[in-house]
């Protein structure tokens, strides 16, 4: 039986992705008013002038549209293919924390360890949840 149970992670974390971008155009018209930036940084992406607090949400914003798609697929085919345990579910929604968890931490004090932590962390939630639906479905009868 399909378990929709494994969605509400999905919903999770892109609501959060969505939230990040928000805090882009805040960024740089907070520091457009402090004239710290002119629209031409951005002609090509962002120049070497654009300050690292206007950067770093850009750059979380991409860190959370990159690899989650890996989440998002095989939350889909767990889904689909009535995979998702008690357990799976249980890693989603750990991979979904610690993603957020390395936001904050990239988004306030952005120490590299604390965020690698946490990074590497939601990776390997994300393999075990690969692993598990590669396992569901080899079980599965043909």
């Amino acid at each position: 039986m399909r378990n929709p149970a494994i969605l509400y992670p999905m919903f999770a974390l892109a609501a959060w992705t969505l939230l990040v971008l928000l805090l882009i155009p805040v960024a740089r018209a907070r520091s457009g008013r402090r004239r710290e930036i002119v629209i031409d940084d951005f002609k090509y992406g962002e120049s070497a002038a654009v300050p690292p607090r206007v950067v770093i949400p850009n750059r979380n914003y991409m860190n959370l549209l990159e690899l989650p798609m890996l989440f998002y697929v095989v939350c889909v085919v767990l889904y689909v293919t009535a995979g998702a345990s008690t357990a799976t579910i249980a890693i989603a929604w750990a991979f979904v924390v610690l993603r957020i968890v390395h936001s904050v931490i990239h988004l306030t004090y952005n120490r590299v360890l604390h965020r690698l932590a946490a990074f590497s962390a939601a990776n390997v939630a994300l393999v075990v949840l690969w692993v598990s639906a590669g396992l569901h479905l080899a079980a599965a009868p043909p």
